[in-house]
């Protein structure tokens, strides 16, 4: 069974429909990268994925649960964050609250659950995982005093402490200089190779070609190309692929 079955999502702003019925599924362990020009609709997509925005249409469903049906009514705050739980998400801007320290910052929300893990089990979680992201030695430091790769890979941390089924990426490398870059990506593809689920937004495609199993290319709303990463990104068979492709490597 797959651990994530999208079906039909459609998703309209105004006048402007955004997504135009997107369909696809996901094994668990897999990396899927979504690559596609600005507007496609990708970032919509993963915000419809983890219901910070609600499609029009469709039904997504984890591990055969039905966490999402547009014909169904509007689930009450605490049924939606509590769905939410399934998806980890790592936003462009990082995202993380100033007035924390690292630590502060990934052990806040797990120490809110109430799930049965005292605030001393949280907080050794909390520092494994900040030293798995390289910064045993900059837990105790606030956001302010990180620079942007540093904080990228808190928000990191921090959606991995929540024990996502899926984690999502979008864009997780474009608010960072190109020599901040490298260093985000390392751990992205150090959780791939530990074949933790994901699904990454990216610009960088030398990187989804490497590190995903599958690509998915967006266009206009709609998923114009999927196949094997190697194969979509070095041999694509749409035109319009083509083109987008040539444009990046430019």
């Amino acid at each position: 069974m797959p651990i994530l079955e999208v079906n039909n999502i459609k998703k309209k702003f105004e006048n402007t429909e955004i997504l135009k019925g997107i369909s696809f599924s996901m094994e668990e362990g897999q990396t899927i990268s979504i690559i596609g020009s600005s507007g496609s609709g990708k970032t919509t997509l993963l915000r419809c994925l983890n219901l910070l925005e609600r499609a029009d249409e469709g039904i997504i469903t984890v591990r055969g649960e039905k966490i999402f049906d547009a014909a169904d009514e509007l689930d009450s705050p605490e049924i939606l964050r509590e769905k939410r739980l399934h998806f980890g998400m790592v936003f462009q801007q990082f995202n993380l609250f100033p007035q924390y320290t690292a630590l502060g910052n990934v052990t806040l929300a797990p120490g809110l659950l109430n799930d049965g893990r005292s605030m001393a089990e949280i907080e050794k979680m909390g520092k494994e995982l900040l030293d798995q992201m390289g910064l045993s030695d900059r837990m105790n430091n606030y956001p302010h005093q990180l620079s942007g790769g540093q904080q990228q890979r808190v928000a990191i941390a921090r959606a991995l402490a929540m024990k996502p089924d899926i984690l999502c990426f979008d864009e997780p490398t474009s608010a960072l200089d190109p020599e901040l870059t490298g260093e985000v990506l390392r751990v992205i593809r150090e959780l791939a190779n530990k074949h933790m689920t994901m699904i990454i937004v990216t610009h960088e495609m030398a990187f989804a070609r490497d590190v995903a199993d599958e690509v998915i290319f967006m266009d206009e709303g709609i998923i114009l190309e999927k196949g094997p990463a190697k194969e979509v990104i070095t041999n694509p068979k749409q035109e319009r692929t083509k083109r987008f492709l040539q444009r990046m490597n430019s």
